[in-house]
C-alpha cells in the first residue's frame, strides 16, 4: 500500500493522518507478522523518536475503532495486531503463539433468537493448534 492510499484510508475512516498514526498504520502494512503493540512501538520509534509509547498505543486503538487494523486476542499472551487487508482468519500456536493467517471462508451466522438483543457486527474464527514447526517437535519427542 503506498503513502497516498494509506493517507486515503486514514481520511476516509474519519482520522487525521498524523506523522505518527502514518507510522503506525505503514508498519503493520508492511509487516505481516501480527506484531505485538511493543513491537510496532519500537519500530515506529526508530524511525520517528519522538513518538511515545503512549501515542502508539492510542494510535493503535484508533486504528482498531476505525476498522482499519485488527486486533488478535492471543489468550495469556500480549494482543498482535493486523492491517485489514483482505479478509482471513487466523491460526494461533498453543506453543510459541505465532499468528498465521488461514484463507477466509463464510462462517455462518448464528439464528437470530440465539442472540437475544445482541447485534452481530462480524464473524470471524480463531483456529488454535500446534503451528507446523512445534507440531514436528512435538512429533519427535
Amino acid at each position: 500500500m503506498d503513502a497516498e492510499t494509506i493517507k486515503r484510508s486514514l481520511g476516509s475512516s474519519g482520522l487525521r493522518c498524523t506523522p505518527q498514526r502514518y507510522a503506525v498504520m505503514a508498519f503493520l502494512m508492511e509487516h505481516n507478522s501480527h506484531p505485538t503493540a511493543a513491537e510496532i512501538f519500537e519500530a515506529v520509534n526508530r524511525m520517528d523518536p519522538r513518538s511515545s509509547r503512549a501515542t502508539t498505543y492510542k494510535n493503535l486503538r484508533d486504528l482498531v475503532q476505525a476498522g482499519l487494523v485488527r486486533e488478535v486476542a492471543a489468550e495469556g499472551r500480549a494482543a498482535r495486531f493486523d492491517a485489514k487487508g483482505i479478509r482471513h482468519h487466523h491460526f494461533i500456536c498453543d506453543r510459541c503463539g505465532n499468528v498465521e493467517d488461514m484463507e477466509w471462508y463464510d462462517v455462518p451466522r448464528p439464528a437470530s433468537g440465539s442472540l437475544g438483543k445482541r447485534v452481530l457486527r462480524e464473524c470471524e474464527l480463531i483456529f488454535r493448534g500446534f503451528c507446523t514447526k512445534c507440531a514436528r517437535r512435538r512429533g519427535s519427542r
